[in-house]
């Protein structure tokens, strides 16, 4: 099997600049659809949480949303999630046991790539400790095949991305499945707007820019933007700058972006006082700790 990451590797600079752009609740809105409507209905029908959906259902949201790990890959979602869920009284007043997923936990440890065909591969080759995750993993990506259309791009996006166009190379960075990710920027026709894109089987987003970018620009002439603090980590981990759109005023973070945001990165003017003012404001949109407790 060829490595799907090769792409990134051999990515060869074409303009003076690189932007990586995540994509689920950055680029598309489709963060609240995906895991209220897909992966918190799964969470509780494949991990028989049925007794203490409620409360199956806030942890989900909580780990996936709103919260400093929103936006990670869905297999440590899955261990963040139980593990809240089972710490919680309600859960504990109603004897419900929470699954064992220490093998989950193995695998993560051992494997890079968290995707599907890695997973799939596994199981296939006789880890059948994880065939449980596979068959919710699998029953996520139906779901979202399913039930998530015509999400259009926020306002702004795609004057955006034909802005950085113009002095940058542009890449989708992101957790989701590489061909969700096809589908959704060609439904829209935003496909050519970025050269690559690399999900969930490619590696993290940290390994992303590493391979895509890192040592091919300056680390000031690199840029990430997204919406979760995986996001954030990803740029930091390679020395690069960091956009916000910050959960709840996405609209107001891609005008800023398009008008005055871009301007600044490409004319040198972005790090420093002006990147922490958007940091910090990011930093304050979403908590650590659960309301619950």
């Amino acid at each position: 099997m060829s490595d799907p990451a090769q792409v990134l590797i051999d990515h060869q600079p074409s303009k003076e600049f690189f932007v990586g752009i995540d994509s689920d609740g950055c680029i598309f809105d489709s963060m609240e659809i995906k895991h209220k409507e897909c992966f918190a209905p799964m969470f509780i029908k494949h991990w028989n949480l049925q007794a203490v959906s409620k409360y199956a259902r806030e942890v989900w949201e909580f780990v996936n949303l709103y919260s400093k790990s929103r936006g990670c890959n869905r297999f440590p979602a899955l261990i963040s999630a139980i593990k809240f869920l089972g710490e919680r009284p309600e859960t504990q007043a109603r004897n419900v046991s929470m699954p064992d997923l220490s093998v989950l936990e193995d695998w993560i440890a051992r494997e890079s790539k968290l995707g599907n065909a890695t997973l799939d591969a596994e199981v296939a080759g006789g880890n059948e400790g994880l065939a449980p995750v596979k068959t919710w993993s699998d029953a996520v990506n139906a779901s979202v095949k399913d039930i998530v259309h015509g999400v259009p791009p926020f306002p702004m996006v795609r004057e955006t991305l034909e802005k950085i166009n113009q002095t940058a190379d542009a890449m989708c960075i992101s957790q989701t499945p590489v061909d969700a990710l096809e589908r959704e920027w060609k439904e829209h026709d935003i496909r050519d707007l970025v050269s690559i894109i690399a999900g969930q089987e490619r590696g993290t987003k940290v390994q992303h820019i590493e391979m895509a970018a890192k040592g091919k620009y300056p680390s000031e002439k690199i840029l990430m933007i997204g919406d979760a603090p995986g996001d954030r980590k990803a740029a930091k981990a390679n020395g690069a700058l960091f956009y916000p759109i910050n959960p709840g005023s996405e609209e107001a973070c891609w005008q800023r972006l398009l008008d005055e945001a871009l301007d600044r990165f490409f004319s040198g003017q972005y790090a420093g006082d002006y990147e922490r003012e958007l940091e910090d404001a990011f930093e304050a949109c979403l908590p650590e700790s659960p309301p619950w407790n």
